[in-house]
């Protein structure tokens, strides 16, 4: 349960201040645009959010634990700069696994749209 309310409190926050210590340190990571292993890269790829993405916010609409496994339903959303400031906006989910430890040892994130289509709201944004 504490991992869950952790979880919670790291979106709700995100990207700033992520607690990198619930994950296991060669964790596996997979999104549509990125596949590695390490708590490390994690941290830089969380890094590059931070930077480079403009009012970022992470939605979480739901969390469930069933045995080793989280599940999450979130839309993530900021602005891209450049000179029209377009907001994109994903929604998505996230399968989470742990090891004995309830470190994370997976986190796989799935989105509901393709990458051409979050592509797409940089330039049809109004």
């Amino acid at each position: 349960m504490a991992l869950l309310q952790t979880l919670r409190d790291d979106y709700a926050r995100f990207p700033a201040n992520q607690t990198y210590s619930i994950y296991a340190q060669d964790v596996f990571f997979k999104d549509p645009l990125n596949q590695f292993r390490g708590v490390d890269r994690y941290k830089k790829m969380i890094g590059f959010i931070e930077r480079w993405f403009i009012d970022t916010r992470f939605e979480l609409h739901s969390i469930e634990e069933s045995g080793d496994e989280i599940r999450t339903r979130w839309t993530l959303s900021w602005n891209v700069a450049l000179p029209w400031n377009p907001r994109i906006s994903i929604n998505g989910s996230s399968e989470l696994r742990t090891n004995e430890d309830q470190l994370i040892v997976s986190h796989i994130d799935y989105w509901d749209c393709s990458r051409f289509d979050v592509l797409k709201q940089v330039f049809l944004a109004h």
